[in-house]
C-alpha cells in the first residue's frame, strides 16, 4: 500500500491561481500575454498581502484540447484506450465571433432521476457557478452518458483531451507519470467527483491518467460545447455586469482591471415576488448588486414595529453594511416583482473592495441619519447595529 507523503499532487492553491488566470486571458486576449501575466500577478501578490487571504473564482481538475463535432452525431463509444489526435493547441475560441445562439443546441434526453443527480453534481462545480439557470440547463442538456468497463482508459496522461466528466458511478484510478515511475497511483474517485474541465480551457495535454477500477458511467461534454455554454456565458456575464457598475458611484475609485475582477467574482442570483433575499439578525455572507426589478428594504425595531426603508432599483446595492460593521444583518431585504442580483460573497468583498472602504464607512452614518428620521432617536435602533 502506498503512504500518503508519497503521493504526487497538485496543490489547490496553485490550480485555482492557474484556472482564474486562463480564464481572464482567454476572454480578454491580451495583445501582450507577458505583459498582461506580470501585472496580473503582481497585482494578486499585493492584494494577499494586504488582505492575508487566496480567494479565486475557480477550481477542480486539469487538462486540455480540441473536440470532435458530435453537434449532430451519437456519442461514439468510450474506448479502452485514448487514441492521440493531431495537436490542437495553437486553436483560438473568440466568444465576441461566435453570434450562434440558437442553432445547434445540444440535447441529450435523460430521464428526470438522471437529470437531478447531474444537476447536484454540477452545481457544486466552480465553474458552473457564475451561470445563469437557463445555462445550467443547456449544461445538463449537452451532457450524453458513457458506460465504462473495468480497465477502460478514460484520459490518458500527456494525450489531448476532448471531454470533461461527471461521474455518476463507478471508481476511477488516478495516475501520473513520474521520472521514477510510470503511472504512479496518486488517487481515486468513488461514484462521485468529476474531473478534466481545465482541458477545456488550458493549452496543455492532460497532466495523469484516470483508469476505471469497475464498471460505472461518466456523464461527458465535448470541449467544444463547453466553450460555448461557458466560456461565451461567462464573457457575456461579464459585459452586462461591467455595464451594470458602470452606474455606480462607490465604485468609481475602482481601476479597469478591478472592475474586470469584481465582475468575474459576481455571482447571479433571482428571486421570486414576496421573497427573502437577506434577514435581519442574520450574519452577512455577502453583498448584492441589482440587476434588475426591484427590492424592498424593511427594517423592524425592538418593538416589533417594522417600517420600510426603502426600495433599490437597477444599479443601487445592499447588503454591504453587515461586511463593513462585522455585526449581523441590520434589516431584511425583499423582491418586489421578479429579481435578478449579482451577488458578491464575503471573501471576495473583502479582496475587491478594500479601495471602496471609506466611501461605504461614510455612507453608515447615511443610514443612521435615515434610521432616527424613521424611527425617532438613535436610541431606539442602537440594538440593530
Amino acid at each position: 500500500m502506498m503512504s500518503e507523503t508519497n503521493r504526487i499532487s497538485v496543490p489547490p492553491e496553485l490550480t485555482n491561481i492557474l484556472l482564474e488566470f486562463t480564464v481572464n486571458v482567454l476572454i480578454e486576449r491580451p495583445s501582450d500575454i507577458v505583459n498582461y501575466a506580470v501585472n496580473y500577478f503582481t497585482k494578486l501578490h499585493t492584494e494577499r498581502q494586504q488582505n492575508g487571504s487566496k480567494k479565486t473564482a475557480f477550481q477542480d481538475d486539469a487538462e486540455t484540447s480540441e473536440d470532435d463535432d458530435i453537434l449532430d452525431e451519437e456519442p461514439p463509444k468510450l474506448p479502452s484506450s485514448f487514441i492521440r489526435r493531431k495537436s490542437v493547441f495553437a486553436e483560438h475560441y473568440d466568444p465576441e465571433e461566435d453570434d450562434d445562439d440558437d442553432n445547434d443546441k445540444v440535447v441529450y434526453p435523460k430521464s428526470d432521476e438522471q437529470r437531478k443527480q447531474l444537476a447536484e453534481a454540477v452545481k457544486n462545480i466552480l465553474l458552473f457557478r457564475s451561470l445563469e439557470q437557463e445555462q445550467v440547463q443547456e449544461v445538463l442538456d449537452a451532457m450524453f452518458e458513457r458506460k465504462v468497463q473495468t480497465g477502460d482508459v478514460i484520459i490518458r496522461q500527456g494525450d489531448d483531451g476532448d471531454y470533461f466528466y461527471v461521474i455518476q458511478s463507478g471508481t476511477y484510478n488516478i495516475y501520473v507519470n513520474t521520472d521514477q515511475e510510470n503511472e504512479k497511483f496518486v488517487g481515486k474517485y468513488e461514484n462521485s467527483g468529476s474531473f478534466g474541465e481545465l482541458a477545456l480551457m488550458y493549452n496543455q495535454p492532460r497532466a495523469a491518467t484516470i483508469k476505471a477500477a469497475s464498471e460505472g458511467s461518466l456523464w461527458a461534454m465535448s470541449r467544444q460545447v463547453f466553450r460555448k455554454i461557458v466560456l461565451k456565458g461567462a464573457f457575456k456575464k461579464r459585459k452586462e455586469y461591467e455595464t451594470l457598475l458602470e452606474g455606480v458611484p462607490m465604485l468609481q475609485s475602482l481601476n479597469s482591471f478591478e472592475i474586470m475582477n469584481l465582475c468575474d467574482a459576481l455571482m447571479p442570483k433571482s428571486y421570486n415576488d414576496g421573497d427573502i433575499i437577506i434577514k435581519q439578525g442574520e450574519e452577512g455572507d455577502g453583498m448584492y448588486f441589482v440587476e434588475n426589478g426591484i427590492v424592498r428594504i424593511v427594517m423592524t425595531n425592538e418593538s416589533g414595529e417594522e417600517k420600510e426603508l426603502l426600495k433599490l432599483s437597477k444599479g443601487q446595492y445592499f447588503g454591504e453594511l453587515a461586511l463593513v460593521t462585522h455585526k449581523p444583518r441590520a434589516a431584511s431585504a425583499y423582491a418586489v416583482g421578479t429579481v435578478k442580483l449579482a451577488f458578491l460573497d464575503v471573501l471576495a468583498f473583502e479582496r475587491l473592495l478594500g479601495p471602496c472602504m471609506n466611501i461605504m464607512k461614510r455612507n453608515i452614518e447615511e443610514y443612521d441619519e435615515q434610521l432616527i428620521k424613521i424611527f425617532g432617536s438613535k436610541a431606539n435602533i442602537s440594538d440593530l447595529r
